[in-house]
């Protein structure tokens, strides 16, 4: 009886170490197949590694030369900037590294510039161009993000920042470290959008934009976050600068970060008051810049921006220069 008992527990034990084995080498399989399929399928992935690695080797520019300037935001930059043409107009006064990755907002940005800055880019001037909305917004891209922009301690740090529970830290860690949990998300879209027509549609009815604060309540947000910025920029020699692109029917809101970042010490740059450009400038979901809405947008921020870069004054010591329609706004509510 004992002996048969024995046999019993080593065959169980012999079971579940052939069970553990199996279950690992499938994971092994899953997570090589997922690296394989980011590096070779994914136009995202090798975009922003490639972005992320030019970015990585900015050093200053020397006496004479173009400023090095890393210009960072999410997809309202990558449809809204063309950055031949960008590149053409201003390539006198500075050299554009740009890190464009969709659903991106300040949280995202904060930690990978950490980061950046840890690996030793250097850049003159760093342009943050997120949106209000993303601006506002608590939370971090769960995909790509995670893995190309923190380091470990990062998702740490930035799960205490934004207040997450275990299982959300967790699955940021994961994120991190496993390619597939990573981009499983964007796996799953993939498939869904080859599965469902127009799921595009489908996503534009259910995600509402959320509603934008005011007054105190907006400013209590924003500033702290671009001082918070702005500081890490200033620690490794770089002037912050806030580029706010238009959204359709979004001027109240943009006038209210225009002033905030006006307060918190911080050069904003919005270059076309969103007023100016009808719907006929947008894609339809009235957030993206369409191919002519990009041309218009590229224009005026050529012959904007390269003067904020080229200055070190803060809007603290001096009145907002915007070509828009928002700096007499700025103007009214200081007196």
């Amino acid at each position: 009886m004992p002996s048969s008992i024995s046999d019993s527990k080593s065959r169980c034990l012999l079971y579940c170490k052939v069970l553990a084995g199996i279950c690992a080498s499938l994971l092994a399989v899953i997570e090589i197949s997922s690296i394989y399929l980011l590096k070779r399928h994914s136009p995202t992935y090798a975009r922003i590694s490639r972005q992320y690695s030019e970015a990585g080797k900015i050093r200053p520019a020397g006496p004479g030369e173009p400023a090095n300037v890393l210009m960072v935001g999410n997809s309202l930059l990558l449809h809204g900037v063309e950055l031949d043409r960008l590149r053409t107009l201003t390539s006198a006064r500075m050299n554009i590294y740009p890190i464009f990755l969709e659903a991106t907002g300040y949280y995202d940005w904060l930690y990978a510039l950490r980061e950046l800055f840890r690996q030793g880019a250097r850049p003159q001037a760093v342009v943050l161009g997120v949106g209000v909305n993303y601006f506002l917004a608590d939370g971090v891209r769960q995909d790509y993000a995670p893995m190309l922009f923190f380091s470990a301690g990062d998702t740490l740090a930035v799960s205490s920042d934004l207040h997450l529970d275990r299982t959300a830290t967790s699955n940021l860690l994961l994120a991190h470290s496993s390619t597939f949990w990573d981009t499983r998300s964007a796996i799953r879209t993939q498939v869904l959008s080859h599965v469902v027509p127009h799921l595009e549609d489908l996503f534009m009815l259910v995600n509402q934009r959320p509603t934008v604060p005011e007054g105190r309540e907006f400013e209590e947000i924003v500033m702290p976050r671009l001082r918070r910025m702005q500081e890490l920029c200033e620690a490794h020699g770089a002037k912050l600068i806030l580029l706010v692109p238009p959204t359709l029917s979004a001027e109240s809101a943009i006038g209210e970060m225009a002033y905030a970042a006006h307060k918190a010490g911080v050069d904003v740059s919005v270059p076309i008051d969103p007023a100016a450009l009808s719907a006929n400038f947008y894609q339809r979901d009235g957030m993206h810049l369409n191919s002519q809405g990009a041309v218009v947008f590229t224009s005026a921020l050529a012959k904007d921006l390269p003067d904020k870069v080229a200055t070190h004054n803060t809007l603290a010591s001096r009145p907002v220069r915007q070509s828009s329609s928002l700096a007499p706004e700025i103007a009214d509510r200081e007196h």
